[in-house]
């Protein structure tokens, strides 16, 4: 097991760089992509492009070899204070054979992402023992409307440009939306609805937070880059636009694993824009059936997630539901 690696906190000022690891979104949404931008030109950063913007291999930024370049070299850039994503996708597990992780060691940096990225996330948590953040990605999530974007700005800023000194009460967002619109098109602000968690079960879990996108995580599991699921770690699920028999596919993949035999308790995130099948279930009724009656712990429609706002979270770091007190903090620090 690798001793933690925190990064250093983030500052006004500082460069944030960012890379497309899978979906050439900066190709296909530039306008999103223009005022994503500009958003966090507007906070006070300065923005690193990575060599793929702009770019397009068809269902990808580009080659393999050419994505893990684009990371690398921000990675290797001592200016670059920030690495992050662009958007998901479904390739980006082809690149974590490649990536510098020692460069990760020599210079610890902040790397955020979503979706697709958990595989980059998990990998580079595993080979380094660097805090990774499960968070806001630069097209996908800063490119969006306000009042979301600031919400989701706020999370991002109260994390990584603080003291990284626990515990962090995570307050549960007000309003949330999976409201579909096509990127280019958007010209409004998004349909919102009222937000709930709903806590599964009593007492308190306490432990190491790690998962991500289900379906991503699926396409590193049993590969060195893959952390292994340790008792009493809290796991973090969540995906998007998937159909309810996928759902449990990978719910079953995850109990046929002894998964939730180890775990002490599961973030459910929202799942936007599920595919119930017309069946009228939820995620959560899925994973109540595949459980059979197993006690697991859970907070449902957590909000580190595809939905807006997305809150950021530390993997690695240790949290703390208390159920009964309906609240999810972090325990140890996340920054240096």
């Amino acid at each position: 097991m690798k001793m933690l690696l925190r990064p250093p906190a983030l500052r006004r000022g500082d460069a944030i760089g960012y890379f497309s690891p899978s979906s050439p979104a900066t190709a296909f949404a530039p306008t999103r992509y223009a005022r994503a931008q500009a958003y966090l030109r507007g906070r006070g950063f300065r923005l690193v492009s990575g060599s793929l913007s702009g770019a397009s291999d068809h269902y990808r930024s580009g080659s393999i070899m050419a994505r893990a370049d684009e990371l690398n070299a921000l990675l290797r850039n001592p200016d670059v204070r920030c690495v992050m994503s662009t958007i998901g996708g479904a390739n980006s597990n082809s690149i974590v054979p490649y990536i510098d992780y020692d460069a990760l060691v020599r210079d610890p940096k902040i790397v955020i992402g979503y979706s697709d990225a958990t595989a980059i996330l998990l990998a580079i948590h595993q080979m380094t023992g660097l805090v990774t953040f499960y968070g806001p990605a630069l097209v996908a999530s800063f490119g969006e409307f306000a009042p979301v974007v600031d919400t989701t700005y706020d999370f991002f800023e109260s994390l990584l440009m603080g003291s990284g000194a626990p515990p962090y009460p995570y307050p549960m967002p007000t309003h949330w939306t999976d409201e579909m619109i096509p990127w280019e098109a958007q010209d409004r602000a998004k349909v919102l609805r009222p937000n709930t968690w709903t806590f599964h079960g009593t007492g308190t879990a306490l432990g190491r937070l790690v998962g991500g996108n289900l379906n991503t995580m699926w396409g590193i599991w049993g590969s060195p880059y893959m952390p292994e699921i340790r008792e009493g770690d809290v796991l973090l699920i969540e995906d998007s636009l998937k159909p309810i028999s996928t759902v449990e596919r990978l719910f079953a993949f995850l109990k046929l694993n002894g998964v939730f035999d180890r775990v002490s308790a599961v973030l459910l995130g929202k799942h936007e824009l599920f595919k119930d099948g017309d069946t009228g279930r939820t995620p959560m009724d899925v994973l109540t059936e595949v459980l059979a009656g197993q006690s697991l712990r859970v907070v449902e429609g957590f909000d580190c997630c595809h939905t807006h706002p997305m809150m950021t979270m530390p993997l690695g770091c240790e949290v703390r539901i208390d159920f009964d007190a309906q609240q999810v903090s972090t325990e140890t620090p996340w920054l240096a």
